[in-house]
């Protein structure tokens, strides 16, 4: 597991069980009463320290690679996955992957960012930074869904959309405005969770939605911590400062109405608990699609669009 500094005396604490654990296997030394001893203080540390976390150390968690992504979520909450590929203009983007399938009974459109779990399917997925053509492509697979009246389930977890020299030649910011304004017109519920990082446009162009879940040691901003230090101080060191001052972490987006609701993680973050993590999501988001069903897509349109005009008024 990747280790965070300030999870260093829970890790210590369980390299130390480990230890334990291993000596009683290979000899005849019971240590049991000590190895309960210390996986319920290894605990309670662990609750304390996940019970206080700053923003910085949120968005920490929240790039943590462990935390499962979405082709974990795919693998354990749809049935029948089919991915759909390219954007009928330039090409496949591999950052943003989405498809049909099934999900607790219901066929549904499905698409988020994936990051990769190793270094060679980081690479492969652009550290989930979609290019215009992936974009272009949820705007596809939207107008598929409103087509065949499907919900639409997105997964958010991306630093933001690429910024390379190419993506722009093609029409990036283009492409972002474009995904929003199909967001805004299908005919079908969308349900969005942000279940790591939700930078910028990148993460705007596949979430405006009907309802907006983060989970709770998610992050959602306009810029990166880092990104926002390098501009008002000039130097990436204050991201701590920034990282408050951005109001990014879910208690903060829920207090200022911008997202529908918080779906708790375990103690310890989702990097631990991944099974249990991905089944609170989808309990979430099939209770979500319970309230909007059967739907009418006019008032869909009009409730939608009312959301989010209301942002940021008094």
């Amino acid at each position: 597991m990747s280790r965070l500094d300030f999870e260093k005396p829970v890790l210590e604490l369980e390299a130390k069980i480990a230890e334990l654990r291993n000596t009683s296997s290979s000899t005849s030394v019971n240590v049991a009463e000590e190895i309960k001893r210390m996986q319920d203080k290894s605990a309670r540390l662990l609750q304390q320290t996940y019970g206080k976390l700053t923003p910085v150390q949120k968005v920490q968690v929240a790039r943590h690679q462990d935390r499962p992504h979405f082709l974990d979520y795919v693998d354990s909450m749809i049935d029948d996955f089919t991915p759909l590929a390219g954007d009928r203009r330039f090409a496949e983007d591999q950052a943003l992957i989405g498809g049909l399938g099934r999900f607790r009974g219901r066929s549904v459109v499905v698409m988020g960012q994936e990051k990769g779990n190793t270094t060679e399917a980081r690479i492969r997925h652009n550290f989930g930074m979609a290019r215009p053509e992936g974009y272009r492509k949820a705007q596809r697979l939207m107008e598929m869904a409103d087509q065949f009246q499907l919900p639409i389930i997105t997964l958010v977890d991306t630093a933001g959309a690429y910024p390379g020299v190419g993506a722009e030649e093609r029409g990036q910011a283009e492409a972002i405005a474009k995904s929003i304004e199909t967001c805004l017109r299908v005919r079908t519920p969308i349900v969005s969770v942000v279940i790591g990082e939700g930078g910028s446009g990148g993460a705007i162009a596949i979430a405006t939605a009907d309802k907006v879940y983060m989970l709770e040691h998610s992050i959602y901003s306009v810029i990166s911590p880092e990104g926002c230090a390098s501009i008002l101080w000039r130097s990436a060191e204050h991201a701590q400062d920034a990282a408050t001052a951005l109001k990014l972490t879910s208690e903060d987006m829920l207090g200022l109405k911008l997202i529908d609701g918080i779906i708790g993680e375990p103690v310890g973050g989702a990097h631990r608990h991944k099974d249990e993590t991905i089944e609170s999501v989808a309990s979430q988001i099939d209770k979500a699609l319970n309230t909007m069903t059967p739907w009418d897509g006019d008032k869909l349109i009009k409730s939608r669009r009312a959301k989010y005009l209301a942002m940021g008024r008094a």
